[in-house]
């Protein structure tokens, strides 16, 4: 499906864009592009890929004409950009909407004015309920995708939603990596506190499970299991051979949440399971209610959400498990700390 087409990739230097380009550099696709801000990511990228299928644009969502550029003559978009760090965002709330809001109607406007085929817009289980600037922002990213979906009838536009990327540049895992060697106490913000996991390669999978099953304004959600972040400090320490070291508690920091759902209950009451994916279809009706057959089939108040505390909950071994699938924890295991580190 990708053979000879060419893909963008906006936020590409991070961790979904490396892991679709480890994925997809050697295939017959015929161009990848990258867009961000950082030139100096870009470079490293450049340099490390020696790809002639990579090309690479300086821009930034927020500006239109950036990524008009980028955007032409460009067959399919997987939308990653975003301002992803939820206590910043807390402190520069308005900067999570120029990039997450504004950045992605311009990322959409685009497209549609170009005829890119497909577009994926990759969001976060912190949409769900949000109660952080963050979240809100994509919260609003996602409602903005799906009423671009409505006027668009050349380019399709579906959103994917999904928890705790492990290993992701600025999470949680090579914090705590970090701590144990350097030898300085693990800070647990709530013991109990629970989240979705998934690797890079779930990421991915996801969203090229929308790619070619998503219908316009289509969400999806991979099911996923969840661990408490107590859980996954003595996991890492385990894997680590250190299995007595310290951890702190320091308590929640602004805009955390206790558990956190891919699904609102509202959504689940029309959700289609697919099997290890959700589908939520967006609401097809206009504003003019009056004409519409009353849709009482849906039971709302009988549903339930999907959360990281009602789905599957993996212990310390099976969290190991999870961890030792990530080649970040292989390569830390093996001594491959440079490696590790990249």
């Amino acid at each position: 499906m990708f053979k000879n087409k060419t893909l963008l990739i906006t936020g590409g230097t991070g961790s979904f864009g490396n892991a679709v380009l480890r994925r997809f550099l050697d295939s017959d696709i015929r161009e990848i592009r990258i867009l961000s801000r950082d030139e100096k990511k870009q470079d490293d990228m450049r340099k490390r890929l020696a790809s002639p299928k990579l090309k690479f644009y300086i821009g930034d969502v927020r500006d239109p004409q950036s990524v008009l550029s980028a955007v032409r003559g460009v067959d399919y978009i997987f939308h990653a950009a975003a301002l992803k760090q939820v206590p910043s965002c807390e402190f520069h709330p308005l900067e999570a909407v120029k990039t997450n809001v504004i950045g992605t109607e311009n990322v959409l406007e685009a497209a549609i004015a170009c005829g890119v085929e497909r577009v994926v817009c990759l969001s976060t289980d912190k949409a769900v309920y949000p109660i952080n600037a963050m979240g809100i922002s994509k919260a609003m990213m996602e409602k903005v995708a799906v009423a671009k979906s409505r006027g668009s009838d050349s380019t399709v536009i579906c959103v994917t939603r999904y928890g705790n990327v492990m290993a992701s540049r600025g999470s949680v895992i090579p914090l705590f990596v970090d701590q144990i060697r350097a030898g300085k106490p693990i800070t647990i913000t709530d013991p109990n506190m629970t989240r979705f996991m998934m690797t890079l390669d779930d990421a991915v999978d996801l969203v090229l499970y929308a790619f070619q099953n998503g219908r316009p304004g289509d969400t999806f959600v991979q099911k996923a299991p969840a661990a408490t972040i107590e859980t996954l400090a003595h996991a890492l320490t385990q894997l680590m051979d250190v299995p007595k070291h310290e951890i702190n508690v320091i308590g929640t920091r602004h805009g955390e949440k206790l558990y956190e759902a891919l699904l609102s209950r509202e959504e689940m009451a029309s959700a289609e399971d697919l099997g290890g994916y959700f589908r939520v279809p967006p609401d097809l009706r206009d504003l003019n209610y009056g004409k519409f057959v009353e849709q009482g089939e849906q039971r709302i108040s009988e549903a339930t959400d999907y959360n990281s505390h009602n789905t599957e909950r993996l212990d310390v071994k099976g969290m190991r498990a999870l961890l030792t699938k990530l080649s970040f924890m292989r390569a830390l295991m093996a001594g491959e700390f440079a490696q590790a580190e990249e």
